[in-house]
């Protein structure tokens, strides 16, 4: 995508992990023919950082992000200086003449380790995730057996197919801004865009573009999404930005790095009495748009599907010079899910109880639904509105055959194999609110317009849409058009992230289509000469129940409902409307993992050799989309759980900058995942009662994938962090030659 006589940019980045800019050379990248202009921070001092999607937060503002360094660079990677010019060869160019001064600190690397400092009078611990509920002390004073484990997660992110990109463009006709490009939620992007550009909402649009594979780190606001606005209004050109892979690797939004100091207090039969969690969450060297969502996220979603009496977590939410961080799909549940259910391994295991057993003595009952917890989650008070978890659980067992399996992976470590059997129970979240809303028009063509403010990232938004718009009109849903993640077609809008969209944009649509099929109804039935009840509409044609008589097309109706129409009467203008929907809570489905994995203990290497994913959705508005997602999102969370991390050195350099070193999973490594999806527990939060799947095969793999090889070792809880790399495995398997 381009536009004519558009510049290319190229971001000039910091090759030193901390420290203070003394001198930013650009003359002779100004002077190279072609360039239009070299900016650096003084360039744009009228900027302010990059401000939170939620809005501003007093006491994390200090740690915001401006859109080029000024006084200090805190992570390689960071943008330092940007060059427009007339082709992209040659913005590269010239950006590689660009010479920066830096005079090195120390960097800090560790979140676990004392905090140091950000900036004067600031430390590099922003906040602290507190919460909980009981009594802790009490709980682990009555207890029968106490667990402590030292557990941690490596820095991986989502990896796109393709890496991010921005067209800015500003339209001088019409005073308008307009940004191109991936948008996961395009209305608050804008919000935020107006206020940081000091312009209205009106005046700025974003496109979002057709291109799947959002995972939760495109489509946020990052320093080339501004960058690309203020220069297409300051040298009235289109402006074109894309990164290379490199700079994917060391500069898009990291994730996932925790390290958890946590301890469980048990009763005699195995039930948990108290948890105590104190984790730190490494979040790089600057606060982005989410805030502090993943930290609070981890201490809010951890207890799971049990039952807990007691519980504390205290989340050191720190920064480091790393790559900033944020959210990637499951973030918090894919590393508290890894915590968890290696404590209720280590629990059966001192206990002397099979794992199965002790996770089935703790599981919340559906008699006890909807169950409330005193914690929150994305902002959102934790209620969990319906669930049958042992149910789930008895299922995928019986589908898994893990009775033969435990049989079979014994008698194979007998003969000398290293193979085990990993399980994991989990509960995920879906459908944020608190509000959505769409718009569904009827042309006079007959066809059907689906206008929502939801984005796009190839989770089959435009399909699922269509279908609950099509059932509830009474329509082919082939003759839908659903338009989203364009700012200028409807005014308010939330997007695509959370799991939220199936269930928040599809009820929200639902309601816009009962009022239009209300609407036709009522003008049908003038046309018709009959009583709206008796009416109903069938492959977009009203027509009377009992079959007799005329019909009349919707596209017939919309004709009569235009402005100049004389059967019109008092109606508004229009076969359309608005609907929305408003929830108190989010929804919480919830699954199961069964693998097996096999060793090479000449290599290290790990063989996944079975794996079953067993999800209740509530209610499955499109099977063959729902299994598509699980299947996704399990072959996505192998790559945290077996390959991927990003590494660095002790000067703070990354060592993960391209794929022969950041190492992600192939299709050869996925197994034949057995996706198994249950509707036993329908949501009660929404009238559909569906429950979001956007994050569900993902959520537990790192957990599955960790507890099947700790069996292939042995079970002795050797498997202390993520990912399990070969290297990690012959070390222990080493340790045990010697």
């Amino acid at each position: 995508m381009g536009f004519p006589h558009q510049l290319h940019m190229r971001v000039v980045r910091s090759p030193h992990a901390h420290g203070r800019i003394k001198h930013i050379d650009t003359a002779a990248a100004r002077a190279l023919p072609g360039v239009a202009a070299v900016w650096t921070s003084l360039d744009i001092a009228d900027l302010p950082p990059i401000e939170f999607r939620e809005g501003p937060i007093a006491k994390l503002a200090p740690f915001r992000q401006h859109v080029l360094a000024r006084d200090r660079v805190r992570y390689v990677g960071e943008p330092v200086a940007a060059v427009f010019a007339t082709d992209a060869y040659v913005a590269e160019d010239a950006a590689e003449l660009v010479q920066i001064e830096v005079e090195e600190i120390e960097p800090v690397l560790d979140a676990s380790a004392p905090p140091g400092e950000f900036a004067p009078g600031l430390t590099t611990e922003p906040s602290v995730s507190r919460q909980g509920y009981g009594d802790v002390a009490a709980g682990f004073k009555d207890a029968a057996a106490i667990v402590e484990l030292d557990l941690a997660i490596g820095r991986h992110s989502g990896v796109p197919l393709e890496t991010r990109g921005a067209i800015g463009r500003y339209d001088a006709a019409r005073d308008v801004l307009e940004l191109h490009g991936a948008a996961k939620v395009p209305h608050r992007n804008r919000e935020t865009l107006a206020q940081m550009l000091g312009r209205s909402t009106a005046a700025l649009h974003l496109y979002e573009g057709h291109v799947g594979g959002g995972f939760g780190i495109r489509g946020e606001i990052y320093p080339e999404d501004v960058l690309v606005l203020v220069a297409a209004l300051r040298l009235g050109r289109p402006v074109k930005w894309l990164e290379d892979r490199r700079e994917h690797l060391m500069a898009a939004n990291h994730s996932r790095q925790q390290r958890h100091r946590v301890r469980a207090a048990v009763d005699a039969d195995g039930r948990l009495l108290a948890i105590d969690d104190e984790f730190f969450h490494d979040q790089g060297a600057y606060i982005r748009t989410h805030a502090a969502r993943v930290v609070d996220m981890s201490s809010g979603i951890l207890p799971g599907p049990y039952r807990l009496p007691h519980y504390r977590a205290h989340g050191h939410f720190r920064l480091t010079n790393k790559t900033p961080a944020a959210t990637y799909r499951a973030p918090g549940r894919y590393e508290t899910n890894f915590v968890r259910e290696r404590l209720m391994d280590a629990i059966a295991r001192k206990l002397g109880l099979s794992r199965v057993e002790v996770r089935r003595r703790n599981l919340i009952g559906p008699h006890e639904m909807p169950y409330e917890r005193p914690l929150v989650a994305l902002g959102d008070e934790v209620v969990m509105d319906s669930g049958n978890y042992e149910l789930l659980l008895d299922k995928a067992l019986a589908r898994a055959g893990w009775e033969a399996l435990e049989r079979e992976v014994a008698q194979r470590r007998r003969a000398g194999e290293y193979v085990g059997l990993g399980l994991a129970v989990y509960l995920e979240k879906s459908g944020l609110g608190p509000t959505d809303g769409a718009r569904v028009a009827v042309h006079t063509s007959g066809d059907v317009e689906v206008i929502t403010g939801g984005a796009s990232v190839g989770q089959g938004f435009e399909t699922v849409m269509a279908q609950v718009c099509a059932e509830t009109l009474g329509v082919d849903y082939r003759r839908v058009r659903v338009v989203h993640g364009r700012t200028d077609r409807i005014e308010y809008g939330i997007g695509a992230h959370a799991a939220r969209a199936t269930v928040m944009t599809a009820n929200a649509t639902a309601v816009a289509a009962a009022n239009v099929r209300a609407k036709a109804l009522d003008m049908a039935a003038q046309l018709l000469q009959a009583e709206p009840a008796t009416l109903t509409i069938a492959k977009g044609h009203v027509v009377r129940r009992d079959g007799a008589g005329a019909s009349v097309s919707l596209g017939d109706v919309a004709h009569h409902l235009r402005p100049t129409s004389s059967t019109r009467g008092a109606r508004d203008p229009g076969l359309a409307a608005d609907g929305w929907f408003t929830t108190a809570h989010m929804t919480y489905p919830y699954g199961v993992q069964i693998a097996v994995a096999r060793i090479d203990p000449g290599t290290g290497s790990v063989r996944i050799e079975k794996m079953l994913v067993a999800f209740d959705i509530g209610r499955a508005i499109n099977p063959t989309l729902v299994r598509g997602q699980i299947l996704g999102g399990a072959a996505q969370g192998l790559g945290g759980a077996l390959f991927e991390e990003f590494q660095y050195d002790e000067r703070g350099q990354p060592i993960s900058v391209t794929l022969a070193d950041y190492l992600l999973p192939t299709a050869h490594d996925v197994p034949a995942i057995d996706v198994f999806v249950t509707e036993d527990a329908p949501s009660t939060c929404n009238p559909l009662g569906i429950k979001g799947v956007g994050e569900a095969g993902v959520a537990a793999v790192g957990a599955v994938i960790a507890s099947a090889i700790d069996d292939a070792l042995g079970g002795n809880g050797e498997i202390t962090r993520l990912p399990i790399t070969p290297q990690y495995l012959k070390e222990i398997i080493d340790r045990r030659v010697v």
